[in-house]
């Protein structure tokens, strides 16, 4: 709903924790406000998750298997840049060609003082798959905390009102989670196929990805969900989200092969892998069901050697997904909203406390979500 108060006013300069050198912690800086243009909405910022993807920016690279590694300033990023994709905040100003009906509350506009959760993946909106909804996998991007400042920023634009999002009843730190957590978890579950509801389905990583994952696929009416990890704590946390079994995978791929297909009762029909180090794409295609399906999720770096023969008589899939369409958002902000999707686990830290919460994802310390809040969220 919007808010009762008039729009702040809105400064010509701002706050942003960039990243300006890869490879170092961020630095705040002062950066200009940007001038919404043509049909770009202003967006105060007042949560802000942080995500693996955020460490990979701040880093400089991915990792392509053992040696290779593909840098961000190949991929046409550019420093300093304010980090931050999972984004939530306040409508503050519109550009001069935003539509009457994007700023009215009926039929899902958003006026001044309303707070969206924002599409963070935004295309080109001029290529074919952009035409198609699919920004995601569009070759020009420009996505918030990667070709343009994010959510670690105090304000950040949106180029079109479709890409915000209401999120009525739901957490705020929560639902900003689903610019990438949520999204990207549904659309990887959609590629697995039609499942029954005891098919048997193995999610490897019980991080943020993989404990959202068990939400959406028990909101979408699944039973059978099995989640797989390295450290007991977040198999712990995997259970209390609602796995229906759980798996230590520390002991070898030969060893979790056989533990995973033991707590299943058979292969299984679909796999998704959230972290996709060499070990855990070797899980999840070894433990597939004939006429399975593997989705790879995770930008870990690793490697898979797959015998051709193998995969024909197995008449096994491999696919990869990168995040999810802005249609993939709506339908998981909608199962929240009607109260059939758990909120995933957050945990929220100042908005001052950026690199510490960097740190401790780093680390690995994190169950769930840390989100930044804004001391100006006004909570």
């Amino acid at each position: 709903m919007p808010s009762n108060n008039p729009p702040p006013t809105i400064p010509t300069s701002q706050q942003a924790y960039c990243v300006t050198e890869f490879g170092q912690p961020l630095q705040k800086l002062n950066i200009p406000v940007p001038n919404p243009q043509n049909t770009e909405i202003l967006i105060r910022v007042t949560h802000a998750g942080v995500c693996h993807s955020d460490l990979h920016f701040q880093e400089g690279f991915y990792r392509l298997g053992a040696t290779q590694k593909f840098y961000l300033k190949d991929r046409g990023a550019t420093l300093p840049r304010a980090v931050g994709h999972e984004i939530l905040g306040r409508v503050v100003a519109y550009g001069p060609d935003v539509s009457e009906a994007d700023k009215a509350e009926q039929g899902g506009g958003s006026p001044l003082g309303s707070s969206r959760a924002v599409y963070p993946w935004c295309g080109c909106g001029a290529c074919r798959r952009c035409e198609d909804g699919d920004d995601n996998l569009c070759l020009k991007q420009r996505t918030r905390g990667v070709f343009v400042d994010g959510g670690f920023a105090q304000y950040i634009t949106v180029p079109h009102a479709k890409y915000l999002v209401p999120h009525d009843g739901v957490d705020p730190a929560v639902a900003c989670t689903y610019g990438c957590s949520g999204l990207t978890v549904l659309s990887a579950i959609e590629k697995l196929g039609p499942l029954k509801p005891r098919d048997p389905v193995l999610l490897i990583g019980a991080g943020g990805l993989g404990l959202q994952a068990i939400g959406v696929l028990k909101a979408l009416g699944h039973e059978h969900i099995v989640s797989a990890d390295i450290t007991d704590a977040k198999l712990q946390a995997a259970s209390k989200e609602g796995a229906s079994g759980v798996v230590n995978s520390s002991g070898g791929v030969e060893e979790a092969v056989k533990r995973a297909t033991e707590v299943a009762g058979e292969p299984y029909y679909g796999v998704i892998d959230f972290v996709n180090t060499t070990p855990t794409a070797e899980l999840a295609y070894a433990c597939l069901n004939k006429g399975g399906r593997m989705v790879s999720v995770g930008i870990l770096g690793g490697e898979l050697q797959v015998k051709l023969s193998l995969l024909i008589f197995g008449s096994k899939t491999i696919e990869g997904n990168i995040v999810g369409n802005p249609r993939h958002m709506r339908d998981v902000m909608k199962l929240a909203v009607d109260g059939k999707l758990k909120p995933l686990p957050v945990t929220e830290v100042p908005w001052e406390e950026a690199n510490e919460a960097m740190d401790r994802l780093s680390r690995g310390e994190v169950t769930g979500r840390l989100v930044l809040v804004h001391e100006s969220d006004g909570r």
